[in-house]
């Protein structure tokens, strides 16, 4: 699979994830907990591979030809 998330996007989904996830563990157990937990999970794991199933289906991409870091040899 081919990274469709730029550096932008990812720093603000873990941005996010990290603020959803501080609230998740301040909140009462129920299903509102139970939502927000699903989502912070959701934005880590998109942020940390960098694709994301939605994107993939909406043929979009925020990756551009900056974020694509060049491989140093060995």
């Amino acid at each position: 699979m081919r990274q469709n998330l730029g550096d932008a996007d990812r720093t603000i989904r873990i941005m996010a994830g990290t603020l959803l996830g501080v609230t998740f563990f301040n909140l009462p157990r129920g299903s509102v907990s139970l939502i927000i937990g699903v989502v912070t999970v959701i934005l880590l794991v998109t942020s940390l591979t960098g694709w994301s199933l939605l994107y993939f289906v909406l043929r979009i991409s925020t990756r551009s030809d900056k974020d694509v870091k060049p491989l140093e040899p060995s």
